[in-house]
């Protein structure tokens, strides 16, 4: 099995490599693709995600990465379009849809920062599944909100729920909203991708999404 990364960030927006690193590290390690998907630029929170200004220093070093590499690993331009987010995504080879806030009250809340407790406390009376009804609702729109091919790490909510200390994902209401929106997703022709980034951090023992 030949096995490749398409979900890459880089010190572009919240990774910390340079692209031709981590190229080069997926060269030693013997893939034959790299997919770089920087956060698109989200004017609300711009503490994670690519400047205006980086992102077209972005585009331009991939492409200079994709010439230099050329018949040593095959390497994709694209982007982790936020559902939030109004960049064009013309220019790029694939799309990673995701939904990091929810939008409140006029507010953007986070989804899967470490404020997400109090966030939750705050604004929804620490109705979880309220919070998680918001989340995949938006979900369910993802692809008609970005044209994604790939959607990224579908049940972000329990980012923070490991062995469900925070809510009960067997619950019904939770059940119902996240099937809704895997029902509505399954009608397009997008992909879902296997994320490990919640266990390498240490918040979950399994990827997204969960079994």
């Amino acid at each position: 099995m030949m096995i490749a990364n398409y979900h890459t960030h880089t010190r572009y927006c919240d990774g910390k490599g340079t692209p031709e690193q981590l190229v080069q590290k997926a060269i030693s390690l013997g893939c034959p693709a790299i997919g770089f998907s920087g956060h698109s630029f989200t004017f609300f929170d711009q503490s994670y995600c690519m400047s205006l200004a980086s992102t077209e220093e972005y585009k331009a070093d991939v492409r200079r990465l994709k010439e230099k590499y050329r018949g040593k690993i095959k390497i994709f331009l694209g982007v982790e379009q936020d559902y939030f987010s109004d960049m064009p995504t013309d220019e790029y080879d694939y799309i990673i849809g995701a939904v990091h806030y929810v939008k409140k009250d006029g507010l953007f809340l986070p989804v899967d920062g470490s404020e997400q407790k109090s966030v939750v406390t705050q604004y929804y009376d620490g109705d979880y599944y309220a919070f998680a009804e918001d989340y995949y609702e938006l979900m369910a729109d993802l692809y008609r909100k970005t044209r994604c091919n790939v959607v990224a790490h579908f049940d972000l909510v329990a980012k923070f729920n490991e062995q469900d200390t925070l809510f009960d994902t067997g619950c019904k209401r939770y059940r119902r909203a996240a099937e809704k929106a895997l029902r509505a997703l399954m009608k397009e022709p997008v992909a879902f991708e296997i994320n490990n980034g919640a266990v390498t951090r240490g918040y979950r023992s399994e990827p997204y999404p969960a079994p």
